[in-house]
């Protein structure tokens, strides 16, 4: 292996301290060097030996430094993946990666004319429940698929905390930002560019601004009908994944422990790590050829967001293709900003 990426933090809040810093302090691809820490300084709690700035700019000023995980509130993506890449650095930028496609080709072409990687963090193409389907799916099993139907659901009534999500006119907020492009980018992780959309969203909590309900209808080839859909006032249990074939079903509640796992502490090289426990398996029930239904479980494929850590360095060391491609943002941005 070639010598690790020394890599830096723009902030460390939930996302720094459950979907980053435990990859990068583990990958051995990764070296983690230094996180920006504006007011309270706890990363050295768990990481004795980091270097804790007080503003990005003083990230972006370290040469040692070749990657910076943009990892910010949301409406600030665009700019601030800008000014690492403009500083000479690669950039692992959070979803979403901007506001707008015009936005999204921006980062782009000056990632192509600096020679830097942009690559889009979505680690939900890495869940258990995501892997499961996807493998189901690619089986043949199912025939030719009729419906897909994705989901993310919480209640939450009250409204959140983090302005730059409940806000009005901040771009990249609302529900469908922050949920939606997990649903979107695990759709067109499988099936690419829709030939068609419609997109519904509503306000249903009290003194909300944004939407905090979305669906959405895709249509593709083949008569394939995919239908995407969140709120945060669903207090009942939904599945998270339900496909329908013309041979059978598959369906799949959405209970991938990772973030639960990795909140509490557990670091990513444990044995224990991304498994599901038992009573999560899928369903699946084939109709067999004297038109009886077989049903039988599918136990869950194993979570592993340290996946996506892996692509990022091989296509900084050995310029290989990152597997969240240019055209799938830009694809996903079409259908967001709609």
């Amino acid at each position: 292996m070639s010598a690790p990426i020394v890599t830096g933090l723009m902030a460390y809040g939930m996302s720094g301290r459950i979907f980053h810093a435990p990859f990068i302090s583990t990958n051995p691809g990764f070296t983690l060097k230094a996180i920006v820490e504006r007011h309270e300084k706890k990363a050295a709690n768990i990481y004795p030996d980091i270097l804790s700035y007080n503003s990005i700019d003083e990230l972006l000023n370290d040469d040692e430094i070749e990657l910076i995980i943009v990892n910010t509130p949301s409406n600030l993506h665009f700019e601030h993946a800008m000014m690492a890449m403009k500083a000479g650095k690669h950039v692992l930028l959070e979803k979403p990666a901007a506001a707008t496609s015009a936005e999204v080709k921006q980062l782009f072409d000056t990632a192509r004319q600096l020679n830097k990687h942009l690559m889009v963090y979505q680690n939900r193409r890495y869940d258990s429940g995501f892997l499961s389907t996807k493998k189901v799916i690619e089986s043949g099993r199912l025939g030719n698929l009729i419906e897909v139907t994705f989901r993310m659901d919480r209640y939450k009534a009250a409204i959140g905390v983090k302005a730059f999500k409940e806000t009005k006119g901040v771009p990249a907020g609302g529900l469908v930002y922050d949920l939606g492009a997990h649903l979107i980018d695990n759709t067109i992780a499988l099936f690419g560019r829709p030939l068609s959309f419609h997109k519904t969203t509503g306000i249903y909590r009290e003194g909300s601004e944004v939407p905090d309900y979305f669906h959405y209808h895709l249509i593709y080839p083949n008569q394939l009908n995919v239908y995407l859909t969140s709120g945060l006032q669903i207090a009942g249990d939904t599945p998270g994944f339900w496909v329908n074939g013309t041979l059978g079903s598959f369906i799949k509640n959405r209970s991938d422990v990772q973030e639960a796992q990795l909140d509490k502490g557990m670091m990513p090289t444990d044995p224990a790590y991304g498994v599901e426990p038992a009573g999560n398996e899928g369903q699946l029930t084939i109709v067999n050829i004297d038109n009886e239904k077989c049903v039988e479980t599918v136990p869950s494929v194993k979570g592993d967001y340290n996946q996506i850590f892996d692509a990022v360095y091989h296509t900084i060391r050995n310029d290989a293709l990152y597997p969240i491609t240019e055209e799938h943002i830009a694809w996903q941005l079409e259908l967001l900003e709609a």
